[in-house]
């Protein structure tokens, strides 16, 4: 067979190659490693930043409850105006003893400005353990908030996670089209010129298995660029790039994240100790155990201090001298005491204590139910790693297989012996075997994420870059 055949032949199965093939990219200024990636992401992230802030109003809960233990009623009101005098038509009357005058009378044409002042506040002196046992309940759900947002983060975190190697898988195949686009070119160049020179070896079969190969190129070929372009343009999203500039991953190869894959019964021990949700769902029943013994508590009598104090002023109102006689624009008053202020709607609190007691048992089957869920999922994450991990390897061995056909079609071709339907098999195997084995190593790296996430370890312990 002619040099020209056997420039066509190898152009189809570059051309074979590309069935399965997928989108892909590259671009420039900076770089970015998969860690940074994530902190980056998570920075920018609307939902992570959503979910701190029930943090941050469960912290506030605290600082809430906490101020109730001192002074939870501390008040001051204070008012302002202008009032007439007043005058008597007694002679000899005192200004401390104008009360006496029956016709005492307004004065309008003295004027003098009014200012009233009174404050009060009650301290708790004695619960029952209701403002106590409300602050650690307060204290709990901080705690149960913050690992819920640990779950939030995490989830956010395996997302980041998928969407980086996304990129990488799209440059490996990107560099596989390109590839594959300059063998194209120098297929048709060589159908060029055999036709020119009016080759015998020339079939017109291959030029129409040629031409829809050209054809399905075409398409795939924008598959690849129009996915390359979603993927960019959902990092420069996540990343909240600058204008006019582009981040790249650090690295241009699709490889395995380190890792070891270890008995299912270890996943399942971190998991009940480490997955956020189970320490949340802990710290939720501690709050809720609390809560109850305050809503109890509130059913028994309060034992409080109280103090009030009110002092007005008027320079045309004279202060009264009598005791039992007090003028309300001109006069000063304090007291302290005790006080016992009991709630007396049985009813009103037996609904509350027994509300608080439901919300304590859901939480506990809520426990029960999230055991349940974290088991199943672990179980289809550790079984998905398994399969990806023996696929990935198993895709390794063949390609290694195919590579030595292809080797064994080329020298049986050489000396003459070979037929070229096997030898064009035999590169159409291998080179789709590449495109799947990056195929396979990126789901590796997502299932052993997903395993990672699912038993409730950080995905920093798979040694990233």
């Amino acid at each position: 067979m002619s040099n020209y055949k056997k420039l066509l032949v190898s152009g189809l199965l570059a051309l074979l190659f590309l069935f399965g093939s997928r989108p892909a990219s590259s671009q420039d200024t900076l770089s970015i490693n998969l860690t940074e990636f994530i902190d980056r992401g998570l920075k920018n992230s609307g939902q992570v930043a959503y979910e701190s802030g029930k943090v941050d109003l469960a912290e506030n809960r605290i600082q809430e409850m906490r101020g109730q233990r001192i002074l939870p009623r501390f008040e001051l009101n204070t008012q302002h105006g202008v009032v007439p005098g007043v005058k008597t038509n007694v002679p000899g009357l005192g200004d401390g003893e104008l009360y006496l005058d029956p016709d005492l009378s307004n004065d309008w044409e003295n004027w003098a400005v009014f200012t009233r002042a009174e404050i009060s506040a009650t301290q708790p002196i004695f619960t029952w353990g209701a403002l106590s046992n409300a602050v650690k309940a307060a204290e709990a759900g901080a705690k149960s908030a913050q690992y819920e947002f640990g779950a939030v983060k995490a989830e956010a975190e395996l997302r980041l996670f998928d969407l980086y190697y996304s990129y990488l898988l799209a440059i490996e195949i990107s560099r596989i089209l390109e590839d594959a686009n300059s063998q194209l070119g120098t297929v048709q160049n060589t159908i060029d010129e055999m036709r020119e020179d009016g080759s015998s070896d020339l079939k017109e079969s291959d030029v129409f298995k040629f031409q829809i190969f050209q054809a399905e190129f075409v398409t795939r070929r924008t598959e690849v660029e129009e996915s390359l372009a979603y993927i960019r343009r959902v990092w420069n999203y996540a990343l909240q790039s600058e204008p006019g500039v582009t981040y790249v991953p650090e690295s241009n190869f699709l490889d395995p994240v380190p890792y070891e894959l270890e008995d299912y019964s270890y996943y399942l021990e971190t998991a009940m100790d480490e997955r956020p949700e189970m320490l949340g769902v802990e710290y939720g029943i501690t709050a809720l155990e609390n809560r109850l013994e305050a809503e109890k508590a509130q059913q028994y009598p309060l034992l409080f201090l109280g103090v009030t104090g009110s002092f007005a002023h008027t320079p045309n109102r004279p202060r009264q001298t009598n005791p039992f006689i007090r003028n309300t624009t001109n006069y000063g008053n304090v007291g302290i005491g005790f006080g016992i202020r009991q709630n007396l709607n049985i009813f009103s609190m037996r609904a509350s204590v027994d509300k608080a007691r439901i919300e304590y048992k859901r939480v506990n089957d809520l426990e029960k139910a999230l055991s349940d869920g974290i088991i199943l999922d672990l179980n289809d994450r550790y079984r998905e790693a398994v399969v990806a991990e023996t696929r990935m390897q198993q895709t390794e061995e063949a390609l290694v297989t195919a590579r030595q056909w292809v080797r064994n079609e080329q020298l049986n071709y050489d000396i003459g012996f070979g037929d070229v339907e096997d030898l064009l098999d035999a590169v159409q195997k291998e080179l789709e075997l590449r495109v799947q084995l990056k195929q396979n190593i990126f789901d590796l790296n997502k299932k052993v994420a997903a395993l990672h996430r699912a038993g409730g370890l950080p995905i920093s312990q798979l040694n990233l870059n």
